[in-house]
């Protein structure tokens, strides 16, 4: 059980991101006060909490409706995250993200809730973090399994909690060459794991 509570974990906090997603809440909350930036920063994890907790409490009920195999979701998402994965190491993501930000910034409202779009919704709980609870969900069929996993997404969505509420420290502590040392680091575990993924869905279809 433990083994599944870090590889939930692990593969959460790589897709999910927190380090990457602190700088960009960081410059869409610039104009915000500390009160509020934190009052924002809580209200999108929450939000993306809801949105992961549905998907992985009934995502496997969806594919059964779409008459969609567990295996073939295996492999999709395998090569979803294995794309994401590459835009982390080449820092397509970050690029994507950043340009994302800019166009909310540069709204004719500046202090336009931004916890909905764009944290909660594609940046936390984006296809990558949804495929991953739901191909996790996958892997256990009893109550103690699935409790790992809702723990791990549970840890994950606090720490990120955490890093967009010290966004502006972290930012100033890290600094943009440790940010991209991290992101391409993580890209690489992570292409690693979706490979990982695609292989598993592989054998399933052969050896079912």
């Amino acid at each position: 059980m433990l083994d599944l509570f870090i590889s939930t974990f692990a593969t959460l906090f790589v897709v999910i991101d927190p380090l990457g997603c602190a700088p960009i809440y960081a410059g869409l909350t610039s104009n915000y006060t500390p009160k509020a930036a934190q009052t924002s920063a809580l209200r999108a994890c929450f939000i993306a909490s809801i949105i992961l907790l549905i998907f992985a409490l009934f995502g496997s009920a969806l594919l059964k409706a779409l008459g969609i195999e567990l295996n073939a979701f295996r492999i999709a998402g395998g090569i979803m995250l294995f794309v994401i994965a590459l835009e982390m190491v080449f820092e397509k993501r970050t690029e994507k993200r950043e340009e994302r930000a800019e166009k909310v910034k540069h709204t004719p409202e500046p202090h336009e809730d931004i916890s909905v779009f764009p944290m909660a919704m594609p940046m936390i709980a984006g296809p990558g973090s949804i495929a991953t609870v739901m191909l996790m969900m996958s892997h256990t069929s009893d109550t103690s399994g699935m409790a790992m996993v809702l723990a791990a997404l549970a840890a994950v969505l606090v720490l990120t909690a955490g890093a967009l509420v010290a966004a502006g420290p972290l930012m100033r502590l890290l600094g943009q060459k440790v940010e991209a040392v991290i992101t391409r680091v993580l890209g690489v575990l992570l292409g690693a794991l979706a490979v990982q993924y695609v292989i598993d869905g592989v054998l399933g279809v052969l050896h079912p």
